[in-house]
């Protein structure tokens, strides 16, 4: 299997070592790069046990570096506001199939909308992970890759693709219904995710107040909500028991607590949650396909989600504000008041 990775980060590098460790052919897409079509590089993962594995992957500065011979399957592992430009440069490879990576819903309807021929995947990564500045991937906690065909004839690229991965010693798990298996991931992407990233607080420090603890089980119950109007219902991910999670939002509340604690307390690998570290930078943050995405959603379907509106602004105001980030940051008081005046 030949794959072109598009979004060489720590989920796209990860996946293409993946890949390239099971067998396959990797071409990492890394703009700026000039060593011409045929360049080589060392791709280095460092295991939950502090193993190191290297593979040889190549390297091209666009997808006109492919278009001569196009891979079997491209993977596309950046954001999601740097979707509609990944997609755009895709169109170099009009029958190629696509594969979605990202957090959040609403990838595989922007490719839909873009890519009117080819196969269509999807991807759930619930391996935690994070990458150095040399390139070295840290593969924090184990998880593993949920797959499911979106559209097309997917699985002439599904199958070798679960093969290498399994190959590689991932656990993969394939979806009848994307739809619920994305939405499943949401779910849990969800949890101690805004809240942390308004207040700057780790997540242990949320599952202890439980004024904030209702905040998270209140988003949870209308994402499942919305799951519920759509007619899906929530399904394991490898390392992820989601419907745990979804059977702790209707638990009495000491039950419900130590149920999360028990899923979110090793679901990270000690890494902070997405939105923690993008509104600490402030600017783009994907809460718009998390919190945000259930707030559109439950428009769509009647489903009242005031909690999921209100985290997804919160968010977006303290990432563009740095005076509104300091007016937030640990004082879960003001938080509250905001989620409850709304």
């Amino acid at each position: 299997m030949r794959i072109l990775v598009l979004g060489a980060g720590a989920v796209g590098s990860f996946l293409g070592w993946a890949v390239a460790r099971g067998g396959g052919d990797t071409i990492l897409v890394r703009r700026g790069h000039d060593g011409g079509a045929n360049s080589r590089r060392p791709l280095t993962v460092v295991d939950p046990a502090g193993r190191m594995s290297t593979v040889e992957v190549g390297v091209v500065g666009g997808v006109g570096g492919v278009v001569a011979a196009p891979p079997d399957v491209v993977i596309v592992a950046v954001r999601q506001y740097d979707l509609p430009a990944a997609l755009e440069a895709l169109r170099a490879l009009p029958r190629t199939a696509v594969l979605t990576a990202q957090n959040g819903v609403g990838a595989e309807e922007s490719a839909q909308s873009v890519r009117p021929a080819g196969p269509l995947l999807a991807a759930s990564v619930t391996a935690s992970v994070d990458r150095d500045p040399d390139g070295t991937v840290r593969w924090l906690r184990r998880g593993g890759v949920g797959l499911a065909a979106v559209r097309g004839e997917a699985d002439a690229v599904l199958e070798p693709l679960a093969s290498a991965l399994r190959a590689a010693d991932m656990p993969v798990r394939r979806y009848g219904v994307a739809a619920a298996m994305k939405w499943s991931k949401l779910v849990a992407n969800l949890v101690a995710n805004a809240t942390s990233g308004i207040l700057d607080v780790d997540p242990r420090d949320i599952y202890a107040d439980p004024r904030l603890f209702e905040v998270e089980r209140a988003q949870l119950r209308e994402a499942l909500a919305v799951m519920r109007a759509q007619r899906l219902r929530p399904v394991d991910l490898p390392g992820a028991p989601v419907r745990l999670l979804a059977l702790a939002t209707v638990l009495p509340a000491p039950l419900s607590r130590a149920a999360f604690r028990r899923v979110v307390g090793s679901a990270r690998g000690g890494k902070d949650p997405s939105l923690r570290g993008a509104v600490r930078l402030g600017g783009n943050t994907e809460v718009g396909w998390l919190n945000g995405a259930v707030e559109r959603a439950g428009a769509v379907h009647s489903v009242s989600t005031p909690v999921n509106a209100a985290l997804a602004r919160l968010v977006m105001e303290a990432s563009g504000d740095e005076d509104r980030r300091a007016w937030f940051r640990r004082r879960p008081d003001r938080l509250l008041a905001e989620i409850g005046s709304r």
